[in-house]
């Protein structure tokens, strides 16, 4: 079947697995171990956000990097580098359950993550400017390629947890999918290696020329508000999904429908970022989001599948829609400096979002009151993106 696609589309498939790698298999699939893990060794919800926020702080390091290898690296050898270490990383989690180990096994695994996931983007921005490509659907489908990691654990987790104890074997296994991922990756981006695509007037180096942070403000707002917001519910949904009784079938049901609405969501959400050019993508994204963090206040299996599909199906669209945002707005040369901001932004975000919604679920409202205030912050961010304009030449 592959074999009939356009070449610029079997490219795309295989950029999207870095997706999948960086943050379906690094990251989101915490949520499935988080809850065998807090049980098993005794942790706070403050304690398991923890983890999530040290993540974060590995991935703005990363981010904050990036400009700097870019300027020493191609961008498909820091894509191919750091899934490696992502492999590594994830191999180490199994090794302890000490906090003073997984600390700094998060930090790594958030750093290697940044390297795949920004230089992924890049690729995907400039793969959007071949001949024939479509650049909204280039990059929908690499941001909504995380679903396939989602996918995946939730397929081969859910079984390995019904016995706590054997959340280390779980780790090794995601270890093993992220492997196989980071081949498929190496063979599906082969055309894009020794910049290939600078020959088609697409530069390789990094240029900052052009990027001004205030041109961007209320697009960098909005988007620090969804990485406050977001990264809430992918900590802690599936705690609460098993607090209301749900079994192993039952969240791994949850989970995948989550993964598989995130890879439809590049086909969903392509016409909206090609068509506009300011912030009313980011705000109607986020809008979206804080109604999908408040439908699991209500009860009910019904409920909760709607809030994991709507909230699958949009939020790394609102990734894609500052990506977009930067496409529209700058010049190529200019691209690796505003996506660098962004996913700084988006970092800084992520950071204080685990700890700050497991504070406020240690307190008497539980993990309710966690994605309530998760919700308002998605709902604040909307309004902020709204004030985004384009900046017309």
């Amino acid at each position: 079947m592959l074999g009939y696609m356009p070449a610029w589309l079997r490219t795309a498939f295989a950029l999207a697995l870095g997706a999948g790698l960086s943050l379906g298999l690094a990251r989101f699939a915490y949520a499935l171990l988080l809850p065998p893990m807090r049980e098993q060794l005794g942790w706070s919800y403050a304690t398991a956000g923890l983890l999530n926020t040290v993540n974060a702080a590995g991935y703005l390091l990363g981010a904050l990097a990036m400009p700097l290898l870019l300027r020493r690296f191609e961008a498909r050898t820091l894509f191919l580098v750091g899934g490696g270490v992502a492999v590594l990383g994830l191999v180490l989690h199994a090794a302890s359950g000490q906090l003073a180990w997984l600390l700094p096994c998060r930090l790594l695994l958030g750093a290697a993550s940044a390297l795949t996931f920004v230089a992924g983007g890049l690729l995907a921005a400039r793969l959007g400017s071949h001949e024939g490509a479509r650049p909204a659907l280039v990059l929908g489908l690499y941001y909504g390629g995380t679903g396939s990691g989602i996918v995946a654990a939730s397929l081969a987790l859910p079984p390995l947890l019904a016995d706590p104890v054997r959340w280390p074997w779980a780790w090794a296994l995601l270890a093993l999918l992220a492997l196989a991922a980071c081949w498929a990756m190496a063979a599906g981006t082969r055309s894009l290696a020794g910049g290939a695509l600078a020959a088609q007037g697409v530069g390789s180096k990094v240029g900052t020329r052009a990027w001004n942070w205030r041109d961007f403000g209320f697009g960098l707002a909005g988007y620090l508000c969804f990485g406050l917001g977001y990264i809430g519910y992918m900590t802690f949904i599936v705690a609460l999904v098993r607090q209301q009784g749900a079994g192993e079938a039952q969240v791994a049901v949850f989970f995948g429908l989550l993964g598989l609405a995130n890879l439809a969501s590049s086909w969903l959400w392509a016409p909206l970022l090609a068509r506009f050019r300011d912030g009313r993508p980011m705000a109607l994204l986020n809008a979206l989001l804080g109604v999908a963090t408040l439908l699991p206040l209500a009860t009910g299996s019904a409920v909760l599948l709607a809030s994991g599909l709507l909230f699958g199906g949009v939020f790394l669209s609102v990734v894609a829609s500052t990506t977009a945002l930067v496409r529209h707005n700058l010049p190529p040369a200019a691209w690796p400096a505003g996506i660098a901001a962004f996913t700084v932004v988006f970092a800084a975000g992520q950071i204080a979002g685990p700890t700050l919604v497991g504070l406020v679920s240690d307190g008497a409202g539980g993990l309710r009151q966690g994605l309530a205030v998760s919700a308002a912050i998605l709902f604040t961010g909307s309004l902020l993106a709204l004030g985004q304009r384009h900046l017309r030449p």
